[in-house]
């Protein structure tokens, strides 16, 4: 059985090989200035390249495992750039004003209905004036049109943190009425020929779409801009992703 206490490590080293929405986030901080805040940042796969990039990056996070990881990687530079805080995004207070505010990494979705709106209060309060906020999460719509279960498939190999040796990522999924459940197999291929296992699940709500805006309306957000993936083309039902830049307003 894997010590618990290694995923931070794993997840980072699975996650980091994920590049994609990189220059959609450095986009839209270069049209922002000030302070960025970022929630949920795990272990800064989007937060190091925003501070390598020379913006001031305040970036909370609850897990202190992601936080130590993290606060291991950053280099001199970056750590001058960087504010870290432990802390539930969705219940936080900063005396301070942000021009933009990111949730990056599919996390929106797994908050369920009251966490939302604990959230959507705390960006608020921290957004300056005609601030932005932003997220991305798999797009509900489709996720509600897929079959009930997948079959395993397996992803990426990588060599494991602590010794080297190949991690087999494979990932599995189900869904309900309500959930999109999604499995990732941590698979650590040991010389002996032994695979020490290790399990992790996230469930997304499949939330629709128009209740998302009206809850960020009666928060507060009074425009939206919808993408359908990090090229920034437009959203349509069959989107891999939605992803909503909000304005809060004045």
């Amino acid at each position: 059985m894997t010590d618990q206490s290694i995923y931070p490590s794993l997840y980072h080293a699975h996650h980091s090989l994920y590049t994609e929405d990189i220059p959609f986030w450095l986009t839209l901080a270069e049209e922002c200035s000030g302070e960025l805040l970022e929630l949920g940042g795990g272990s800064g796969r989007v937060l190091m390249r925003l501070a390598e990039a020379g913006r001031h990056v305040y970036g909370i996070e609850l897990d202190a495992g992601m936080l130590r990881v993290l606060r291991r990687l950053l280099s001199p530079d970056q750590r001058r750039q960087v504010r870290l805080i432990q802390a539930d995004f969705t219940r936080f207070r900063l005396e301070r004003r942000f021009g933009l505010v990111l949730l990056p990494c599919n996390t929106y979705s797994t908050l369920n209905a009251m966490q939302r709106q604990s959230l959507l209060a705390c960006v608020r309060w921290c957004l300056q004036p005609g601030g932005r906020f932003a997220f991305s999460i798999p797009n509900p719509q489709l996720l509600q049109h897929l079959p009930r279960r997948s079959e395993a498939e397996a992803e990426e190999i990588f060599p494991h943190p602590v010794d080297g040796e190949p991690v087999q990522v494979s990932s599995e999924w189900r869904r309900t009425s309500r959930q999109f459940i999604l499995t990732w197999r941590y698979d650590h291929l040991l010389p002996d020929g032994r695979v020490d296992r290790l399990s992790v699940s996230v469930a997304h709500e499949l939330t629709a779409v128009q209740e998302y805006l009206a809850e960020l309306r009666s928060a507060g957000f009074i425009s939206f801009v919808q993408y359908g993936d990090f090229d920034f083309s437009s959203f349509t039902p069959d989107s891999p992703n939605w992803i909503l830049l909000a304005q809060a307003s004045d």
